[in-house]
């Protein structure tokens, strides 16, 4: 398992931000709030498993409020 308390900490933040997200709107802003995530501990070297499970939680929370598919950017 990871040891890097505030790693751990910035992601289930992130993770539960995601999830909480109610609105389209909500999702714009979760969606730079994982860019700023993964830019952050880019630098530090973090496991890429993290980055694929916040990628993944927003497409299906996108999914779960649009009933649509996210277009790739």
């Amino acid at each position: 398992m990871i040891n890097h308390p505030p790693l751990i900490k910035a992601y289930k933040k992130s993770y539960s931000t995601i999830e909480s997200c109610q609105t389209e709107e909500q999702l714009k802003v979760a969606s730079k709030l994982l860019k700023n995530f993964k830019k952050m501990y880019k630098q530090v070297g973090y496991p890429k498993v993290l980055s694929y499970s916040l990628d993944r939680k927003l497409k299906q929370t996108y999914f779960r409020i649009t009933k649509q598919y996210p277009l790739k950017q």
